[in-house]
């Protein structure tokens, strides 16, 4: 049993834990062909049961969107906030040694050069309280990181690394704690991510952890109590570029998709849906795309897709603009031309714009508000982010581009139903992500864009620096985070 104890207020606590009790019990139909899986299951925030057909012939290797069962988490009182962190790189890092749980390997000088580039990312942010695991790369990235803050740092043994054995060395506190610093390992961070927002082991390995990347979950209170909303605001936000050339879970990769959310609009305030796009981008906007396009000078883009809303192709703009003229510097000039192309299925805002629901006021910026979609326009955003999904795929398989790499510039939502649709989940994931305006995520694939992604980073907002939403700080107001 893994079992992750986080006291967070009064006699409140957290627990991630995986519980053979809560097991899928199986109940043979009349059909001898198909079992009946009944779930007790959360949806990053409450429990219910339901059925389901499981078909026997399934590969275990596949990801799956079944709904795995998880111990409910307990009522919270006010919302909540974890960072994690993976320590910084370590000499046995640097000479591709299997650590695990040993205790022999510290600090490189880049190890502690990425630790202080997060502390410097940090640093504007505040915490009430810093969980470490106690093994010495991750006790001195925890140390850097924490800095010159007077609460001292709790080592949790439950945060060590995995045992791997013989294959290591081979080529609780009660407080009123609001946000909190867990500096953990690789798998751990893995192990507490996918737990906190209810996906199966086969998602290992998926959901990318990079040396002292910063990934972010959000727990809200649920307003009838019981267990809390969970949602990743943000997954594997690394001190350096996500961009930059290097493997996936250990695999080197040439085909990826980049989704990038278009800049704020001058409409965003006063728009009956969350990050509105179909008016031209603020100043606010425009400095985001111009952002986003110095980030992506890190690699040769040759296509964009793009919702047609406008704010969506100033964001396009602005990126093919400098595309093109940093390939015009010097005396050997060779034009590059950045092929732009609109796809209708990334235009979901007028199915978010049926919701009444936003009619009344959501918070613009308020994380997981998909939740509020009635179930008829869930489905239908789902339907038609599944179809973009396909077409991105189909894009991505032109052979005549050996190292193809597709942009994708729109709406937060169909981002995040797309992403969805990469892990092989369901709609009622959706409410379990977030993204920012002006952010970007990553998928690789390793294996071809027929086999499945690995998730590289989710909401990376690192490249906007001041104008981006600090890690620490309230989206509402001074009561949530």
């Amino acid at each position: 049993m893994l079992s992750v104890r986080l006291p967070l207020i009064g006699h409140d606590h957290l627990f991630l834990c995986k519980n053979p009790k809560l097991l899928p019990t199986y109940i043979r139909p009349k059909h001898p062909s198909t079992y009946v899986t009944t779930f007790t299951i959360r949806l990053s925030s409450s429990l219910q049961e339901i059925e389901k057909p499981l078909n026997e012939s399934t590969e275990d290797s596949e990801l799956s969107s079944k709904l795995y069962a998880s111990a409910p988490f307990p009522a919270i009182r006010a919302a909540k906030r974890v960072v994690l962190v993976r320590h910084g790189q370590s000499t046995w890092n640097e000479e591709g040694r299997i650590q695990g749980s040993s205790d022999f390997s510290v600090l490189t000088q880049k190890g502690e050069s990425q630790a202080e580039t997060s502390r410097q990312m940090l640093i504007d942010d505040s915490f009430d309280v810093c969980f470490s695991s106690p093994l010495i790369r991750s006790k001195r990235t925890a140390e850097i990181i924490w800095g010159a803050r007077k609460e001292e740092i709790i080592t949790e043994s439950d945060l060590r690394e995995i045992d791997l054995y013989s294959f290591q060395g081979l080529l609780k506190h009660e407080g009123k704690a609001k946000s909190v610093l867990v500096v953990a390992h690789n798998a751990v961070n893995q192990a507490l991510v996918a737990t906190a927002i209810g996906l199966g082991t086969e998602y290992f390995r998926v959901l990318l952890q990079s040396n002292c990347g910063v990934s972010v979950l959000d727990f809200s209170p649920h307003p009838e109590g019981g267990s809390p909303y969970i949602r990743l605001n943000r997954l594997n936000q690394t001190p350096n570029s996500p961009l930059a050339a290097g493997s996936s879970g250990g695999r080197k990769t040439s085909k990826r998709v980049i989704l990038v959310c278009h800049g704020t609009s001058q409409s965003s305030s006063e728009a009956s849906i969350p990050y509105a796009g179909n008016s031209p981008m603020n100043m606010l906007g425009i400095i985001q795309s111009q952002k986003t396009a110095e980030l992506l000078l890190d690699l040769k883009v040759n296509t964009i897709v793009s919702s047609p809303k406008l704010a969506s192709i100033e964001t396009v703009n602005a990126i093919s603009r400098v595309q093109e003229a940093a390939d015009c510097l010097g005396a050997d000039c060779v034009p590059h031309y950045v092929e732009t192309k609109q796809l209708q299925d990334l235009d979901v805002e007028k199915i978010l714009q049926q919701s009444k629901k936003h009619a009344v006021g959501t918070p613009c910026l308020q994380s997981g508000w998909l939740n509020g979609l009635e179930d008829g326009l869930a489905t239908a955003l789902w339907d038609q982010a599944g179809k973009a999904w396909k077409s991105l795929l189909d894009e991505l398989s032109n052979e005549s581009e050996p190292d193809n790499i597709v942009v994708t510039v729109g709406h937060p939502a169909v981002h995040i139903a797309m992403m969805g649709h990469c892990l092989n989940l369901t709609k009622e994931w959706m409410g379990s992500f977030h993204l920012d305006a002006g952010s970007i995520s990553l998928v690789d694939f390793p294996d071809g864009p027929t086999r499945r992604g690995v998730i590289r980073c989710i909401n990376y907002t690192a490249h906007l620096g001041r104008w981006s939403i600090p890690i620490t700080r309230s989206t509402l107001d001074d009561e949530e985070f």
